[in-house]
């Protein structure tokens, strides 16, 4: 049927064809290159990760993202050949406030075919990036232009609506956070994001494998594991944000210890404050994106997933129980025939932390496997991998460095009963 507005699309696609430019990124307009714009006007501290530069092409603000193989490192002791943009999985944060008009150029070093979704963004159903659907797919070594003018706030996330099983489960996202043209109360120091992963690291492979549906091996933040995941840091009485965005195949409850925060915003923008709700936990869905706020307060906070198995690095999911069980020398001459063995401990696996300290599982478990627990604090083995960080709150803060560990006041520790 014919319309105006079918009229002016078909008019103006018959124009570009006149003038010979394809329905793509053409030489005339080409993708930003070497920007440093970004670095001095980004607000979020994205954990392990960083804000994409962008440059400002008249009125409009161009990004440029590039699809590619990456090695990436969890944590020490595991690297992995992944898929990710410019360079890192997931890719760097996209930073736009409401109301611009914003250009993204999507460039396929693949080598199969990818496009580009904006997951929870307000545009034209052209830009939406769903391959066979709304657009061919970008076949590898194309460049394709995504445009819009932004018309809301909120944490969003972009990934591909292209082989998703593959191209997702090897790192491709990214978040992309777009700040309220007009101030919000109360004000925000420091804004933090990070998305929420999975992946399927069999011990001594190399590459996540994109066919694991539930038993996943390593549990992220930013595609990162503890220890090796940021710790985030503030000011005593900072109010604090943090965004998190679950790209993952888990819901994941997460938790903070030692305050009550507030569940202030989504992808819908930062909610009415008359809609804000108290929580100390908050189920973050797949495909979800939450904001939690807080006014800090002095300590070394837990922060992490409250489902224990994604607080822990890799572990076999198919062999005995062994708690409770004599043991002896029964690894040892298990060992002679299957290296690298290990099992629960007699006892519990505390045990298991014990012998990463000793440096046992470093030298003899499998080739490019982390160990099932990490980390150590003031006090002995944290016990602790995946999705675990600390928030680290000081009233001297210098806002730059590590503080350290958190000294106690006299009265205010637990202490053993003589």
């Amino acid at each position: 049927m014919s319309t105006r507005r079918n009229f002016i699309r078909d008019a103006s696609m018959l124009s570009l064809l006149a003038t010979g430019i394809p329905m793509r990124a053409s030489a005339a307009l080409a993708p930003p290159a070497n920007t440093k714009k970004n670095a001095a006007d980004a607000r979020i501290i994205t954990l392990n990760g960083r804000s994409l530069d962008y440059r400002m092409n008249a009125e409009v603000k161009e990004f440029h993202l590039i699809a590619e193989p990456v090695e990436h490192e969890f944590a020490p002791g595991t690297v992995a050949k992944c898929w990710g943009y410019n360079g890192t999985t997931p890719g760097p944060t996209i930073e736009v406030t409401e109301g611009e008009r914003i250009r993204l150029f999507v460039t396929n070093n693949l080598n199969e075919h990818t496009t580009m979704h904006w997951h929870g963004a307000l545009l034209p159903c052209g830009m939406d990036g769903i391959g066979g659907v709304t657009q061919p797919h970008i076949q590898p070594g194309e460049t394709w232009v995504y445009e819009w003018t932004v018309r809301q706030h909120g944490t969003l996330m972009y990934h591909p609506h292209a082989d998703e099983m593959t191209q997702m489960a090897f790192g491709m996202m990214g978040l992309f956070i777009v700040h309220p043209k007009q101030p919000t109360t109360p004000k925000v120091d420091r804004d933090y994001a990070f998305l929420l992963h999975n992946w399927a690291m069999h011990p001594g492979t190399y590459r996540p494998d994109p066919s694991v549906m539930v038993d996943f091996d390593l549990w992220t933040f930013n595609s990162k594991t503890f220890p090796a995941i940021d710790y985030l840091y503030a000011s005593s009485g900072d109010r604090v944000r943090i965004r998190v965005g679950n790209l993952s195949m888990w819901n994941h409850p997460i938790h903070l210890h030692g305050h009550q925060f507030y569940v202030t915003g989504s992808d819908g923008g930062r909610y009415p404050q008359a809609i804000w709700r108290p929580e100390v936990t908050e189920i973050v869905g797949v495909g979800q994106m939450r904001d939690i706020e807080f006014d800090a307060v002095p300590g070394d906070w837990a922060f992490h997933c409250h489902m224990a198995h994604h607080t822990m690095g890799p572990m076999s999911h198919n062999f005995p129980n062994m708690v409770g069980v004599q043991q002896r020398d029964l690894v040892e001459r298990i060992r002679q025939v299957v290296p690298g063995y290990w099992t629960h401990g007699e006892n519990g696996m505390a045990e298991h932390a014990q012998h990463i300290v000793g440096g046992h599982h470093r030298n003899s478990g499998p080739a490019n496997t982390m160990p099932m627990m990490d980390g150590m604090g003031p006090y002995g083995p944290i016990e602790m991998g995946g999705m675990f960080t600390i928030v680290k709150v000081r009233d001297d803060w210098d806002g730059k460095s590590n503080p350290g560990w958190f000294n106690h006041l006299p009265g205010e520790q637990a202490y053993k009963l003589e």
